[in-house]
């Protein structure tokens, strides 16, 4: 199984591959095609759910997510993304939430949407046996202040993303996204810390990439800009769902060999 440890290993030498999942099936598959991280994002909130953000997760929501990913997956690091106002309020509160992804779910580590406030709580958690993943640039938790543009584009806020990066790395977190910050930046950072760089919309010079399920796969109705999708599953379940209409409606569906007789019960009702 991929360790966190293993994921340090790999800064510099070979590229991490992290993607969102939020079911077991999906979890499945994304592990079987070699993935290293599988990220229970709170992107369910848009991706999933319904909602028009991700502000709207709930730690419970959260919990069942992971639980099922969890168990759809051998090999990968599983991470859960911790929901808003789950964590930076209240410490002991925090520990609780974070610590139950673990310890009842199965989590191999948590991700925070970090800024001054996740520093101590970081170093709090990996001191007690809870790995971080710190989450740095656009952070979709807070689009009520910063909207979903790209962040860090001036040298004050990329000084600030920088110095905020190294001391979640003196903290103790164990890696590190970075989203959509200048590519620029990203390098720059990457090359200042010791712990592993995960990009989305930040370049090629991190240390490994993310990107969500359904936007990789094609499902996703729009993908942000930095985004690809790399296939399009979206018109081959349309292409299905039409079939089996159509099929339902001709009376082709179900056929013979879809179904089954019992002798004795073919004079069961004389009316």
């Amino acid at each position: 199984m991929t360790t966190v440890r293993d994921l340090q290993a790999m800064a510099g030498d070979e590229p991490i591959t992290m993607l969102t999942a939020y079911d077991a099936v999906t979890a499945a598959l994304v592990e079987s095609a070699g993935v290293d991280v599988v990220l229970v994002g709170d992107s369910m909130g848009n991706a999933v759910l319904g909602h028009e953000d991700t502000l709207p997760v709930t730690v419970d929501e959260m919990a069942s997510r992971v639980g099922a990913v969890a168990r759809g997956t051998d090999d990968a690091l599983v991470v859960a993304d911790m929901p808003f106002l789950s964590f930076g309020a209240d410490e002991a509160e925090s520990v609780k939430n974070c610590g139950r992804m673990l310890k009842e779910e199965g989590a191999n580590a948590v991700k925070l949407e970090s800024g001054p406030h996740t520093v101590s709580l970081t170093e709090r958690l990996a001191d007690l046996g809870i790995p971080v993943m710190a989450h740095l640039g656009l952070t979709p938790q807070s689009v009520n202040q910063t909207g979903y543009t790209q962040q860090a584009s001036d040298r004050e806020e990329a000084k600030e993303i920088l110095d905020l990066a190294r001391a979640h790395e003196d903290a103790g977190a164990f890696a590190l996204v970075l989203e959509h910050v200048p590519a620029n930046l990203a390098a720059q950072v990457t090359e200042a810390l010791d712990i592993p760089t995960i990009g989305i919309g930040a370049g090629g010079d991190c240390d490994g990439q993310v990107l969500v399920f359904t936007d990789v796969v094609g499902l996703a109705e729009s993908s942000p800009p930095f985004a690809e999708q790399f296939g399009d599953v979206r018109g081959e379940v349309e292409s299905a769902v039409d079939d089996y209409v159509e099929a339902v409606e001709s009376g082709d569906f179900p056929g013979q060999r879809h179904a089954n007789t019992a002798e004795d019960l073919d004079d069961l009702y004389s009316g």
